[in-house]
């Protein structure tokens, strides 16, 4: 495992996804048990908003491979 400290810039990028990432699941689990049925889930724009500019000053728009490289190596999956 590499022991390359994340940048502040790389750091908030992260976070911003997994609020991103969790936000996305609230709002799917909340479709899921409304009364009236299934509903498509809405992300607030400010939320992608915020993993757009993150990810884009940490200079990883449209670098996917290398995001999800310092995802894993910064938020193991359990």
């Amino acid at each position: 495992m590499p022991t390359a400290v994340p940048t502040d810039r790389e750091r908030s990028a992260v976070q911003a996804y997994l609020r991103l990432l969790h936000t996305v699941r609230a709002a799917f689990a909340q479709a899921d048990t409304a009364p009236d049925g299934p509903r498509a889930a809405v992300v607030p724009p400010a939320v992608l908003a915020e993993a757009e500019q993150a990810l884009t000053r940490a200079g990883l728009a449209g670098n996917e491979a290398e995001f999800f490289r310092l995802l894993e190596r910064w938020h193991p999956r359990p």
